[in-house]
């Protein structure tokens, strides 16, 4: 018996591992294409990220290539009437599934893995080659054309030139936040992207500012170091980008600033009531507050939600084995790509179609994510178990 587990184990083992790597492969070349498409990366970018973009696919091809791999293995066994002579000898279909379970549940354990530290460790660092080759574009756009502005941030930066990634007498014009112009001269400057305060930093050396016509001292308006707002898609930070200490972390956070703004709120209703002020108990102040709360709010759910699809996704690895094998059994006399269509098509139908929904409606807080992440595994499993069922049987 334990030499029929080891024989399909290894078979299992052998399969699934070819077909992950061509997967793998293939999703690799997609998702370097996808990256240099948006971030407009060049060939030495695409070829430092290419060993960090394969941990980040890897939990998405693992469950489907696991999939094909126990519906090639199982239906040729059981096309080869090797199930029938096991069951003839008093094994059951149970232990023949057995190292499919093994498979799918250590799978399971490293497809979390891979989503809790493998995919923020890897995002982290394509990021930080994005951000050196958007400061390599940045710096090229100052040393051929000597300016550079943005319109919608507010804010142009000119240089007689750019030397050692430095900038020689560069000249900073930018809005401050009541709309005030402000022109900030310096013998040289330095720059640097930060991704955790999502700015761009320039430290300035022998710097005088102007406003409103008025020379003064760059450091008496403390204008020594200048900050401007990181791209929009360089800055956004996404929920499966986090670890889960992470996100436990930032829902507490969020929890905190709730509980904050909503003392804020009722302290700032009791004064416009003692006031008389019943106007602004619905003006600006009070929906900026409401805004937030409700910003908030959002966030808490959305990382909860994360949270739990994250144990959910991972455990798809062993409910599609639960599923595939004792299909494969079933369609013994078929083809094995028949078999996975004809498995793998409910799943694309059934399966992500009720993911994707209840993912939705547990960030929108209709309803509770430590039970609804779980729906698509619990009809996975019942599905499995009545097809297991028949294979026991017959």
């Amino acid at each position: 018996m334990k030499l029929l587990q080891r024989y399909i184990f290894s078979e299992l083992l052998r399969v699934f591992g070819l077909l992950v790597i061509v997967l793998t492969v293939m999703l690799v070349f997609v998702g370097l294409f996808r990256e240099a498409t948006e971030r407009g990366l060049g060939l030495v970018q695409i070829l430092q990220i290419m060993p960090f973009v394969v941990p980040s696919i890897l939990p998405f091809t693992i469950p489907a290539t696991l999939l094909l791999a126990v519906c090639v293995v199982y239906g040729r066994i059981s096309g080869d009437q090797e199930v029938i002579a096991a069951k003839a000898a008093g094994v059951s279909a149970k232990q023949l599934l057995a190292p499919a379970f093994v498979l799918g549940t250590a799978l399971a354990i490293a497809s979390f893995g891979l989503t809790n530290y493998a995919i923020p460790w890897a995002v982290i660092n394509i990021e930080r080659i994005a951000t050196q080759a958007i400061e390599d574009i940045f710096l090229d756009i100052l040393a051929n054309q000597q300016q550079y502005s943005d319109p919608d941030k507010g804010y142009s930066i000119t240089v007689r030139e750019v030397r050692n990634r430095t900038l020689l007498e560069p000249t900073f014009q930018y809005r401050t936040s009541n709309h005030q112009q402000i022109t900030v001269q310096a013998e040289a400057a330095k720059i640097r992207f930060d991704l955790d305060r999502k700015e761009i930093l320039l430290t300035l050396k022998n710097a005088r500012g102007s406003r409103a016509g008025a020379d003064v001292e760059a450091e008496a308006i403390n204008e020594t170091e200048l900050s401007f707002p990181l791209p929009q898609e360089i800055s956004k930070v996404k929920a499966r980008h986090l670890t889960l200490m992470t996100l436990q972390k930032n829902i507490a956070e969020c929890a905190l600033k709730q509980k904050l703004t909503e003392q804020q709120s009722n302290q700032e209703a009791a004064v416009l009531l003692l006031t008389g002020d019943f106007d602004q108990l619905v003006g600006e102040p009070m929906q900026k507050i409401g805004y937030e709360q409700k910003r908030l709010l959002n966030d808490q759910r959305r990382f909860r939600t994360e949270i739990h699809s994250r144990f959910s996704m991972a455990a798809s690895c062993l409910f599609f084995t639960l599923v595939g094998g004792p299909f494969a059994m079933l369609q013994a006399r078929r083809q094995f790509i028949t078999s996975f269509i004809m498995c793998f098509l409910p799943i694309l139908i059934i399966y992500y179609p009720v993911m994707f929904l209840m993912v939705n409606l547990a960030k929108t807080g209709t309803v509770d994510p430590w039970w609804a992440m779980w729906v698509p595994n619990v009809i996975l499993g019942t599905v499995g178990a009545i097809v297991l069922k028949k294979v026991v049987q017959h």
